[in-house]
């Protein structure tokens, strides 16, 4: 059975030459959304999804735009909104060892390197230079983890766990 993955979802129309405002749910949107990649629109309603080819591609304020192959209009996009764009598994391709994506990160057990578990990781942040981990610890408390060589010692996608060595303050 094929596996999908969020890349972002369909929020609005933007002007009137097609253009659709996307926020993202991908760690690599240059990668995703590069003139003539395939994605594939899934709407509240419909059974099937729709294949759409990315035209074009810029950023603007929090939002990625986009448009598609065909779709010049904003009357062929408008019936877009509210969709999930999403990529099949055999699209993520290769990435390199240090690279992971969201969904391995997810739900991984984060410990200390001297054994002191800290919690799991619901969500990930991605502010800028680098990638921040939300940590949710006993009794709800969350503890930010930027992903960093300095902090981040081993990530070990198959057994779920991830070492880090707190920097001071951090775990306060």
């Amino acid at each position: 059975m094929q596996k999908w993955f969020n890349v972002g979802k369909i929020v609005n129309t933007h002007g009137i030459r097609g253009e659709v405002r996307v926020i993202s749910k991908t760690d690599f949107p240059n990668e995703r959304y590069k003139t003539g990649n395939v994605l594939y629109l899934f709407l509240p309603k419909a059974s099937e999804p729709i294949e759409l080819t990315v035209k074009s591609h810029r950023t603007h304020k929090n939002f990625d735009l986009l448009t598609f192959e065909g779709l010049e209009n904003i009357n062929d996009v408008e019936k877009f909104r509210d969709g999930i764009l999403k990529v099949p598994e055999s699209q993520l391709g290769e990435l390199e060892e240090d690279e992971f994506y969201f969904h391995e990160i997810i739900g991984c057990l984060v410990a200390t390197t001297e054994g002191e578990e800290i919690g799991k990781v619901t969500e990930i942040l991605t502010p800028g230079a680098n990638d921040v981990w939300v940590v949710k610890g006993k009794g709800g408390k969350e503890t930010l983890i930027p992903y960093i060589q300095d902090v981040v010692k081993k990530v070990d996608k198959k057994e779920k766990v991830i070492l880090i060595e707190p920097m001071e303050g951090l775990l306060s």
